[in-house]
């Protein structure tokens, strides 16, 4: 069982930063690979980024790579989103979500055994 918490959201204007963390409990954290969705009013939930279990391989959306950074310390339970040159279209609700696995198709939201509550992204023009 893993337990998963955000926190870091907020409002900011376009162009600005956010930092998001996902704060980890439970004993597996470093055998998962851990991913960043967001959902925006009446749309599906996106696919955003994701780590392996070891932090050595990422993948990025196309709509946030070159603006996004996902990171994580095992020895923290943790994984972070640096967001930077944000934009209207980021505005969603952001989770994170444990891999069943280390790797895999972090991509499909059904490929993720354990989500966490979310927090609010807001960004203004």
């Amino acid at each position: 069982q893993v337990q998963l918490v955000e926190s870091g959201g907020g409002l900011v204007q376009a162009g600005g930063s956010l930092r998001l963390s996902c704060a980890a409990s439970g004993g597996t954290f470093g055998r998962h690979a851990i991913g960043w969705f967001r959902q925006a009013p009446g749309k599906e939930r996106d696919f955003v980024a994701a780590i392996t279990s070891s932090g050595g391989t990422t993948d990025y959306a196309d709509s946030v790579k070159g603006r996004f950074t996902i990171s994580r310390d095992n020895a923290k339970n943790t994984v972070t989103l640096q967001m930077n040159s944000l934009k209207p279209e980021d505005t969603a609700v952001y989770y994170c979500a444990a891999h069943r696995s280390g790797w895999g198709f972090v991509r499909t939201t059904t490929e993720y055994d354990y989500w966490g509550q979310g927090t609010q992204v807001t960004v203004s023009s």
